[in-house]
């Protein structure tokens, strides 16, 4: 689904960009740290936050990652799990990443499983580049 050099890119520390829709339409897109594996987007964050609520209500989001001109973009069905086994994976990918975050209690993770993958030369296997 997607190239060695995308996942090189996603194991750089960028920062990406989560959209879902709101409930009144509107696009919400914030700042946040995703990892990848095995066809699953994640994201930690707390519970109900503006993400986590728009995501659970519309049950679809994107994520996009940008570097320069490498780039790549996720999009498709997700869920909130709030689990302890699901949320700590979450957290270990993460900090593999990122950095260890701060303990909170109120954490979920939101599994984006991806069904579409746009990007730049390289990121898409057969794929010269999307616009």
């Amino acid at each position: 689904m997607i190239t060695d050099a995308a996942r090189a890119l996603l194991a750089e520390r960028h920062l990406a960009t989560l959209s879902t829709i709101d409930r009144r339409g509107r696009i919400h897109s914030v700042p946040v740290g995703i990892t990848y594996l095995d066809g699953i987007v994640r994201v930690i964050g707390s519970r109900g936050s503006q993400k986590f609520l728009n995501a659970e209500r519309s049950g679809r989001a994107s994520v996009n990652t940008v570097d320069g001109a490498r780039w790549i973009s996720f999009e498709g069905p997700v869920r909130i799990l709030t689990d302890e086994e699901s949320v700590a994976f979450a957290v270990g990918l993460y900090a593999a990443r990122y950095r260890q975050p701060r303990p909170n209690p109120q954490r979920v993770v939101l599994e984006l499983t991806v069904e579409r993958v746009l990007g730049s030369a390289g990121m898409r296997p057969g794929a010269a580049s999307d616009r």
